[in-house]
């Protein structure tokens, strides 16, 4: 399968040649201030299926963590973690097509906005929901 995606003004556009690896709602204070939304939701591929078009996307560090965004217009594009090697996450709202990307968990429940409720049976993890 191959999904695309790309920022708000089309100058980062980027290409997945594979089926997702990982879907998932996130709650931690970092994702928020990142996406700048309640919760996150995310789908990872493989990074080296994963190819960038037009302009290179800006990026910043914290800790393992490593998160892109358009230099541009400042959408905020994927984030990609030292002990999870060989894999990207995108934030959902990039891919062209979202929809094909229902989340199958939430991770950092503990952290969840209490007025924020997503009625659905999905697992909830109090943390990580994949081990680092």
């Amino acid at each position: 399968m191959t999904y695309t995606g790309g920022c708000r003004c089309g100058a980062v556009r980027f290409t997945a040649r594979a089926e997702s690896i990982w879907r998932s709602y996130c709650h931690c204070d970092h994702c928020r201030k990142a996406t700048g939304a309640p919760v996150a939701a995310f789908v990872g591929f493989p990074a080296a299926k994963v190819a960038f078009e037009g302009e290179a996307p800006r990026s910043f560090r914290a800790g393992p963590v490593e998160r892109s965004f358009c230099g541009g217009c400042g959408s905020p594009l994927d984030y990609r973690d030292d002990r999870l090697p060989g894999e990207v996450y995108f934030n959902l709202g990039v891919m062209d097509e979202p929809e094909r990307f229902a989340p199958k968990l939430h991770a950092f429940e503990s952290c969840r906005l209490p007025f924020l409720r997503i009625d659905d049976d999905l697992p909830r993890f109090e943390r990580f929901s994949i081990e680092r």
